[in-house]
């Protein structure tokens, strides 16, 4: 199976960089718009909050001492690269795997971004309910997780087609 045709690899990661100016844009936004900490009400659901992660998911190591700064960033370094060379080694008929793919890579190279610019990942989408608060999060966070639900999607769509060879 020959990889992707070098115009399509484009395309995908002009896909993932256009996410990545867009989460850029968002974040900067939100920093020169929002203060700290402190709630901006949208909806009774949804305020623009701005806050400051230093850790991974939800906080995940957030007080570790600053060396989890280096840590996440080369583990989303180590991520992108693997998934660049996932993305270039897909068939060149392949739909939804590269939108996934380059969702996700998107999403890492923005939050990696904030994590080497800043020390931390700027968060600002704060969901709520009865007194409830999701971690607040970002486009970059919402972007890697609707890429992983679409290659969790794409992994149960059977496939059409010979079976390829087994090794």
């Amino acid at each position: 199976m020959a990889p992707m045709r070098l115009p399509r690899y484009l395309m995908w990661l002009g896909l993932a960089a256009i996410l990545v100016l867009l989460d850029y844009w968002t974040k900067h936004l939100a920093s020169q718009n929002l203060t700290l900490y402190r709630p901006v009400e949208i909806t009774g659901w949804l305020n623009l909050t701005l806050a400051h992660n230093e850790g991974a998911a939800f906080s995940f190591l957030a007080g570790a001492g600053g060396w989890q700064r280096w840590f996440f960033s080369a583990v989303a370094v180590i991520i992108s690269i693997v998934l660049m060379i996932w993305l270039w080694r897909l068939p060149n008929r392949s739909r939804l795997l590269p939108v996934a793919i380059s969702l996700v890579l998107g999403g890492a190279i923005g939050n990696l971004i904030d994590r080497i610019q800043h020390g931390y990942v700027v968060d600002f989408i704060d969901v709520h309910y009865a007194g409830w608060h999701w971690p607040a999060f970002n486009l970059a966070d919402s972007v890697i997780v609707i890429g992983v639900i679409i290659l969790l999607i794409e992994g149960f769509i059977p496939r059409r087609g010979p079976e390829p060879p087994r090794l």
